[in-house]
């Protein structure tokens, strides 16, 4: 059987969305609640979709609408990471309908590793759209965007 395409990966909603009651306290102490969401794939591609030029938006500000969307306490950190990461592995893919995927960052205004062409193209795209960067740490060298607060988009 063939793999799928991150395209058909990110359009097969299986059954999602759906809220998950969660009765681990550590989680629900973590995460301020029980009902956690699992968000389609698509509806990441979509929200990422929205940001325009010269703003960012960052992981957990996805997390947070979708989780006020659907009414539940909050989404799933894990499911999100993957999706947004699928969706810019999918934007990639097509020849069309492309999305800004470097616009989004990791919470604390930072790069993503796992994105397509990595550090060094998130890096590149943001720096034309006037951003510029900070880093922490000596081995593991860590990207985030100066003041990243002052340029973040409002999702709709």
């Amino acid at each position: 059987m063939a793999r799928k395409s991150f395209n058909e990966k990110l359009n097969d909603s299986k059954d999602m969305p759906k809220i998950i009651e969660i009765d681990d306290e550590k989680s629900i102490e973590r995460y301020g609640g029980s009902q956690m969401l699992i968000a389609p794939p698509i509806e990441y591609n979509d929200l990422m979709a929205q940001v325009p030029e010269g703003k960012l938006i960052t992981v957990s500000e996805i997390r947070e609408f979708l989780s006020q969307k659907y009414g539940a306490e909050f989404t799933c950190p894990m499911t999100a990471g993957i999706f947004i990461s699928l969706a810019a592995q999918a934007s990639c893919e097509r020849k069309d309908n492309r999305i800004p995927f470097w616009r989004t960052l990791k919470k604390d205004g930072e790069l993503n590793p796992k994105y397509p062409g990595g550090i060094e193209y998130q890096k590149e795209m943001l720096s034309r759209e006037g951003h510029t960067f900070t880093t922490k740490g000596r081995k593991n060298i860590r990207y985030f965007v100066e003041n990243y607060k002052d340029s973040l988009s409002d999702l709709k």
